[in-house]
């Protein structure tokens, strides 16, 4: 185990580092007109970052020791065919209302 100094210490860096970077977009940035350029690669985040998040879940799940399921994987198909026709929202619910019922019949 850690002992209690360490712990606070670690928490409080980790606090004061999770701030400064959230300032670093919020507080010096936040009342002013970013340029166009950045405002376009700015939109490509979320495209970038939430395949990266929920690839591994489906085709490497740590929960199942890296051992693929057919209903993950057809549930993940099913969100990006509804995410395509009816946005985020769609996909979200397509998506698990999928799962659970693939789940229910495997």
């Amino acid at each position: 185990m850690i002992d209690d100094t360490a712990f606070w210490s670690l928490t409080l860096a980790l606090g004061l580092g999770t701030f400064l970077i959230r300032f670093s977009f919020l507080g010096l940035l936040g009342g002013r007109q970013l340029p166009d350029w950045l405002l376009l690669h700015l939109k490509y985040v979320g495209v970038a970052v939430f395949p990266a998040l929920i690839v591994p879940a489906v085709l490497w799940p740590a929960a199942l020791d890296g051992e693929t399921q057919a209903p993950r994987v057809i549930a993940a198909l099913v969100a990006v065919a509804a995410g395509l026709r009816f946005g985020p929202v769609g996909a979200i619910t397509a998506g698990l209302a999928t799962l659970y019922s693939t789940q229910a019949l495997f």
